[in-house]
Parts: structure tokens; C-alpha cells; sequence
């Protein structure tokens, strides 16, 4: 095996690894068979598994979710790719008013077990309709799981609870780490759904960050550590389930907070997480909890216009100080 993989690589290897355990997973999309994935993200899959498991589909959010979704209700488990997580809006209607209501309708006589993984976000200069982070839209749609991988072995920890699951996940893999390297998940590795992992200790403040702001996070932290400012920095993995707990247990050391999303700052996942911890946690607290997030407008083609839309390390490292001076 070797020492490290791709995130990119990590995708295609967390599907094939649950392919051959389970018969019944299939995968679907655009140009996921021939082409290998526009982002090279399933590669080998149809050598491997052929064109009966593996479905290249016409270019229709709309007919590839709801195909996996009828596939879902009848036995599969599909894992079905949007090229763009922007593109999720042309099928928003399956993914928000039918997928998670089948099972709660039905008294949970029929569930539906399936993953719809997307590309997603920014920093790469795709411009307003290929760049958006959209992780808070189907996390305002009760009845879904979201998973979110920042590492490559979190990406088949987490493609494997996400693929084994009953009830449906939508998986974000972010465009801006396909190329990040990290060492390969042991064989058999499931990463629980909702459970978070504390990347780096600290003692003076809680950072919390999703997919792409962990590196962020991580960076900061190490900046912050050079001026005397102990950062802890926790990954959620996963919006739902979220892991509250953990971030509870951070503050019980830290007693400060930063949330660090890409979500745009309205309406972002931040809100909901931070509210969370007023109501529960707010005897922990020994400062104001901030939020960093996007700014409110399209993202930007330019580079020097999208890195003052997306949150980066300065961001992040003058709020931290600004907040252990409180």
C-alpha cells in the first residue's frame, strides 16, 4: 500500500472498497464510467466493476437522483454523483420534498438507503455558478445526513457509513483538497456519521471547521501558536448528525469559540452550531462566540476577489487574537 493517496484518489477507493463488499451499491452520474469523473474522482471503477454497476448517465441532475432514488426503494444502494454541488438546485426538489420523506411517510416500510456526492466549493476560479459552497441548503431539509471529509481517510471512513446507511446522506467532497495527500485508511475503516475528530490540541480557543476551512484552521492555529495562543482545532466531519458533544468538551478548556465556515455568513451552518452552544454551553463561555464565514454575493472569478469572499488564514488568525485579548 502505499504511504500516501489523493484526496481524489480517496473517493474512487472509499466507493470500490464498499462495490466489492456489498453487490447491491451501484454508481451513477455524468461521465463517472469511460471519462473517469470530470474531477478523476472514480477512476477504475468501471474497468473494475463494469457498465451494470456503474451508469453513465444523460446530463440531468434530475433524472440521475431520482433514478437512485426509485433504485434506493427497490433494494439498491446507489451512489449517485451531481458534477457540481451548484447543480443541486436543478434537482432540489428530489432532494429536499422526496428522498427524505419517504421513510417517515411510510411508517418506515420503505426507507432509502443512498448517497448523492457533489463537488463542492471554492478557490479554484470557477466562477459564481461552479464555486459555491452549499452544504447550508440541504442542511435546512430535515430527514438528511451530510457528511463533509477534509482527509483522504476520512473520505473512505466516512463513503463507508454513508453508503452503509438507511436513511440518505449527501457527501461533499471538496474541489479545493482533490489534490491534498494524506496516508491511506487501513482496510475495513468506517468513520462513525456524526462523530467529530480533534485535529490538533489546544487550550485557549476552539476552532471549528468544515472540509476545506480545516486546513485553514490547522494553518491558523500554527500562526497563532507563534504570538502564545494555544488553538484547539476540532473538524465536524459531518453537519448531520453534529457533534455538538464535542465541541461542548472543547469549551470546558478553551472557554472561546471561533466557527470558521464557507458557507456565506447568512444562513450558514455557523448559525445553527453557535446557537446550539449558547443554549447549551453558554456557562462555558468566557467570550463572545464568532462566526467567520463568506461574504453575501457570488462568488467571484477573479482570485484576488475570490480570496476576499472565501475566509482564509489572516481572517481567521486576527479574529483568534482580537478574541484571546477579550
Amino acid at each position: 500500500m502505499a504511504d500516501v493517496i489523493t484526496y481524489r484518489d480517496a473517493v474512487a477507493e472509499g466507493i470500490a472498497r464498499e462495490m466489492r463488499r456489498d453487490p447491491s451499491v451501484v454508481c451513477l452520474g455524468e461521465d463517472i464510467g469511460a471519462a473517469e469523473g470530470v474531477f478523476k474522482t472514480t477512476v477504475g471503477l468501471l474497468k473494475e466493476f463494469g457498465p451494470d454497476r456503474v451508469w453513465d448517465t444523460p446530463i440531468s441532475e434530475q433524472a440521475i437522483v431520482g433514478a437512485a432514488m426509485g433504485a434506493a426503494m427497490t433494494g439498491m444502494r446507489p451512489v449517485a454523483e451531481i458534477m457540481f454541488s451548484d447543480f443541486l438546485a436543478c434537482c432540489y426538489d428530489y432532494i429536499a420534498n422526496e428522498i427524505p420523506k419517504v421513510r417517515y411517510m411510510t411508517g418506515g416500510q420503505v426507507t432509502v438507503p443512498l448517497v448523492v456526492r457533489t463537488a463542492n466549493g471554492g478557490g479554484l476560479g470557477f466562477g459564481a455558478q461552479h464555486s459555491q459552497a452549499v452544504e447550508n441548503w440541504v442542511f435546512a431539509v430535515p430527514g438528511l445526513k451530510i457528511a463533509a471529509p477534509s482527509t483522504s481517510d476520512d473520505v473512505v471512513g466516512l463513503m463507508a457509513a454513508a453508503i452503509r446507511s438507511d436513511d440518505p446522506v449527501v457527501f461533499f467532497e471538496h474541489k479545493g483538497l482533490l489534490a491534498t495527500k494524506g496516508p491511506p485508511a487501513a482496510e475495513g475503516h468506517v468513520v462513525e456519521l456524526g462523530r467529530a475528530r480533534t485535529m490538533r490540541d489546544g487550550d485557549d480557543v476552539t476552532l471549528v471547521a468544515l472540509a476545506s476551512t480545516v486546513p485553514v484552521a490547522l494553518d491558523a492555529a500554527e500562526r497563532l501558536a507563534g504570538d502564545g495562543v494555544s488553538a484547539e482545532v476540532i473538524d465536524l466531519r459531518c453537519l448531520v448528525p453534529l457533534d455538538v458533544a464535542a465541541v461542548l468538551a472543547s469549551l470546558e478548556k478553551t472557554s472561546r469559540l471561533v466557527v470558521i465556515e464557507e458557507n456565506p455568513y447568512q444562513g450558514g451552518w455557523g448559525g445553527t452550531l453557535v446557537s446550539v452552544v449558547a443554549d447549551e454551553g453558554f456557562d462555558l463561555l468566557d467570550a463572545p462566540i464568532k462566526r467567520i464565514a463568506a461574504a453575501c454575493v457570488p462568488l467571484p472569478f477573479a482570485d484576488a476577489l475570490e480570496a476576499q469572499v472565501i475566509p482564509g488564514v489572516d481572517a481567521v488568525t486576527e479574529r483568534v487574537l482580537e478574541l484571546a485579548a477579550y
